[in-house]
């Protein structure tokens, strides 16, 4: 019984060491986290951009931006911003493993894109009323006063 148990635990420990050489990324150290950062800033800007682009040039979109729904104005537009998202959560995946991405998609990326999107299109975001005695210029003409005889 005891041999069984050491065989099992060597064969156990010797996969284990199989499988690290085989994939050296999963036995590599974490990389640091100004690295971390160099990789994952950008792929979170470019999505945050995608996001803030076209949201502002879609009218439902923005509709619900002005709202405040902002999760409902990206669901709109979401599927053109999919490629930069992808790469987002698959840079994740790579750095912390399967389905971190997903994971930070769906939880902090997610919070915080409603402020960084709110603070990016401030400017479309606040209604701006003027009052204007001209007449437009594709309004009628004025008539023309009637002659007394």
């Amino acid at each position: 019984m005891m041999k069984a148990l050491l065989y099992g635990a060597i064969c156990t420990f010797a996969a284990m060491e199989l499988a690290a050489a085989a994939h050296p990324a999963a036995a590599a150290p974490v990389p640091r986290a100004e690295q971390r950062r160099a990789v994952l800033t950008p792929l979170e800007q470019a999505a945050t951009d995608c996001f803030a682009e076209t949201i502002g040039n879609n009218p439902a979109a923005l509709a619900h931006a002005r709202a405040g729904r902002w999760y409902e104005a990206a669901g709109v537009i979401g599927f053109l911003c999919r490629p930069e998202v992808d790469a987002m959560t698959k840079a994740r995946d790579h750095l912390d493993g399967r389905g971190a991405g997903a994971r930070y998609f769906t939880g902090a990326y997610t919070r915080h894109l409603g402020q960084e999107l709110a603070r990016r299109l401030e400017p479309l975001l606040t209604t701006k009323a003027f009052a204007n005695a001209e007449p437009r210029a594709d309004s009628e003409a004025p008539a023309a006063p009637a002659e007394e005889p």
